[in-house]
């Protein structure tokens, strides 16, 4: 006999949250592997660009990031051949050197202490969408994480290897967890790894649905109740973790040689 039927919404989303903390595992990744797995993940979902964009997660250390080394695409980045650096780029631990372009990623950092992860990408929709000037609009549910958490910077501030670049991205993000930058690409900001690669995944196909909308009409807005309700439901970190172990285990389906000495 059922004992939820009678329950209200909100009881019910309560409940599934205190499961999710229990049914969903954690995987145990190490941070390096979180990383190499995204840039596969990402790889493999349209986000290469050649040698451009950057993914970076905070160091030990205050002051530092692991970033991959420039010089390799993210179908190449294993958790061996990452880099540790600090704020001006200096390489702690690894060979190579980093993306001059990680510089506005310490911006970013110093600006948030709330932000563990950087996913700078240059994919195709959101690369399209940025050329428009029009910010992202969010309007439909997939996308829900996020509704009025993506930023926009309407004036390209040039190739980002300066301070200025990281002073005007950094401000404009403000606290939101993601920004389109127009005639460039975006940036996620996530609290994990997890999370941002996670985001990243969605930036990129509510670019292509706002495209798609486009072209058949005008969107219609989400009620604002109904979209915050979602943004809160769906970000929450346990299905933040899930969503990273899909994407996980398909880069590693794809890709067996991102782990080391599995």
């Amino acid at each position: 006999m059922s004992t939820t039927m009678n329950l209200g919404k909100a009881e019910l989303m309560d409940t599934a949250k205190k499961a999710m903390l229990t049914q969903i595992p954690k995987a145990q990744w190490t941070d390096r592997q979180k990383i190499a797995l995204t840039c596969r993940a990402l790889y493999d979902a349209g986000h290469d660009s050649g040698l451009a964009g950057q993914i970076s997660a905070r160091g030990e250390e205050p002051g530092t990031f692991l970033t991959q080394r420039l010089g390799l695409g993210f179908d190449e980045i294993t958790e061996g051949n990452l880099l540790l650096v600090d704020e001006d780029l200096n390489v702690l631990d690894g060979d190579g050197m980093a993306n001059p372009a990680n510089r506005f990623h310490s911006w970013v950092y110093r600006a948030r202490p709330d932000v563990n992860c950087i996913v700078h990408t240059h994919p195709l929709h959101v690369a399209a969408l940025s050329m428009l000037e029009v910010p992202l609009q969010i309007s439909q549910m997939d996308m829900a994480p996020l509704y009025d958490d993506c930023a926009f910077l309407p004036d390209w501030p040039g190739v980002p290897v300066g301070n200025e670049e990281g002073e005007i991205i950094s401000a404009a993000l403000g606290d939101k967890r993601a920004i389109l930058l127009a005639h460039h690409g975006q940036l996620v900001a996530g609290s994990t790894i997890e999370e941002a690669c996670s985001l990243a995944h969605l930036i990129e196909r509510a670019a292509r649905l706002q495209l798609l909308a486009m072209a058949a009409g005008d969107i219609q807005p989400l009620p604002p109740r109904l979209a915050k309700e979602a943004h809160d439901w769906t970000l929450t970190p346990r299905r933040s973790d899930a969503n990273f172990a899909y994407y996980a285990r398909k880069a590693l389906r794809s890709h067996p040689d991102v782990i080391e000495n599995k």
